[in-house]
């Protein structure tokens, strides 16, 4: 049989479809554009992403009348109610994508639905064996205790859980094997991994220490877990990457308190200024939500001052999504969705400006950097930090590691040459 899978949302989904392709596989399945099974992998974030996992399923059932139609993830978790106006075949929330095959072997014209309490579930475990030889994703934890109160996701992953510390390794060591340069961390709320008192500082502590590992990066991790024992880490490492993607969220004080996070703006300044004393050219990259209930044009101004001291690398902006169930659904003065969009538009073009910036720090630099693909003679991929590199090259250079000189800002990438290949 053959088989699709459409992924939605964050780097969590992208891992657990690439596990459920490789189980797939592994069973005989084949990769096509002509499936017998479509899978997809929903979204339930914001309210457009709802909307885009609906519109996404209703237009594969169109193009694939006769293919078995499997819903998995957030939306399905969320939306049980929606399940029977959406004629899946087999519905899927947070648990059992590892158990897929054996879901899709089952069907018989019957529609199958497991949706579980999610705050009654271990962690699942999932092992990934990437075929993608530059960047292996391992997923060490899933869901959030700390319920901000934009947030939906407590609740449709659960309580936070985490993958034991002897299946990461093994699984990194595997990756590596296989010829993987760097390895992501990812999760849900990734930093607080923990396996009994052996916490994320001494993950990272053991990862950096495999032999063959050229690079360790974290997908996402809070300020508040960023503790003097985890910076030590970073400190002390030339394996974990100079780039971090640590969320701000507001940068008003007000906004934050309301918003439940854990942190004021001075404690995230501080902190950062703590990253840059022991990683002077780091990339620091964020998110920020905007028109949050009760944003004023002046706590929105607050939040462009705080991103302009802080000198973020690029921020990942999103407009306040209203998602009923949590605790900002009933706040009062919720922002008109036209001011929204206008504080987003801002907000992308304070982020591009930080970026251009940053990029040009490195105009006739020599780096490093991994192709990851190769388009029109040239090849495209990323320095440490997270520079897209673009160079003249050969498709037989993919995954080694290059030097190259930058000699151009082509917006989003820095245009350089090779200077000398050293395959590794």
């Amino acid at each position: 049989m053959n088989y699709k899978i459409y992924t939605l949302g964050c780097k969590v989904n992208e891992y657990e479809s690439e596990v459920m392709a490789n189980l797939l596989e592994n069973a005989g399945y084949q990769k096509s554009e002509n499936p017998d099974v479509c899978i997809i992998n929903t979204c339930t974030v914001t309210n457009q992403a709802d909307s885009k996992s609906r519109k996404l399923i209703r237009s594969v059932k169109r193009k694939n009348p006769d293919a078995i139609i499997v819903a998995v993830g957030c939306l399905i978790q969320n939306r049980i109610d929606e399940l029977e106006s959406l004629e899946i075949d087999i519905a899927l929330g947070n648990k059992d994508k590892s158990k897929i095959v054996n879901y899709i072997r089952e069907y018989q014209d019957k529609q199958i639905t497991k949706i579980y309490n999610i705050n009654e579930m271990d962690f699942e475990d999932m092992v990934l064996n990437n075929s993608d030889l530059t960047r292996a994703y391992i997923k060490i934890q899933d869901g959030c205790d700390n319920y901000c109160t934009y947030c939906i996701i407590p609740y449709v992953r659960g309580h936070a859980r985490c993958k034991k510390k002897d299946i990461i390794l093994k699984e990194a060591r595997h990756l590596i094997n296989k010829g993987h340069k760097e390895i992501v961390l990812t999760g849900i709320h990734t930093g607080n991994y923990h396996d009994g008192n052996y916490d994320f500082a001494d993950l990272l502590s053991d990862l950096i220490k495999l032999k063959g590992l050229k690079r360790l990066r974290i997908s996402s991790i809070e300020i508040t877990e960023l503790n003097d024992k985890v910076l030590n880490v970073i400190k002390n490492s030339k394996i974990l990457v100079n780039h971090m993607h640590i969320p701000l969220q507001s940068g008003s004080n007000e906004i934050l308190k309301n918003m439940n996070r854990k942190y004021n703006t001075e404690y995230f300044e501080n902190i950062i200024s703590k990253i840059r004393n022991i990683r002077p050219n780091i990339s620091i990259t964020t998110d920020v939500i905007v028109g949050f209930p009760g944003e004023t044009d002046e706590l929105f101004n607050e939040t462009m001052q705080t991103i302009k001291k802080i000198k973020f690398t690029k921020i990942h902006v999103f407009p306040y999504s209203k998602r009923e169930g949590t605790a900002a659904a009933s706040m009062e003065n919720q922002v008109d969705g036209l001011l929204k969009k206008k504080r987003v538009k801002t907000l992308l073009s304070l982020s591009k400006e930080l970026e251009i910036e940053y990029m040009s720090k490195y105009l006739d630099k020599e780096m490093d950097f991994i192709p990851e693909i190769y388009k029109d003679g040239y090849l495209i991929g990323h320095t440490e930090n997270y520079l897209s590199i673009k160079a003249k090259g050969r498709d037989e250079d993919i995954n080694r590691t290059i030097k190259v000189k930058i000699k151009n800002l082509d917006y989003p990438y820095l245009l350089s040459e090779i200077n000398n290949l050293e395959n590794v």
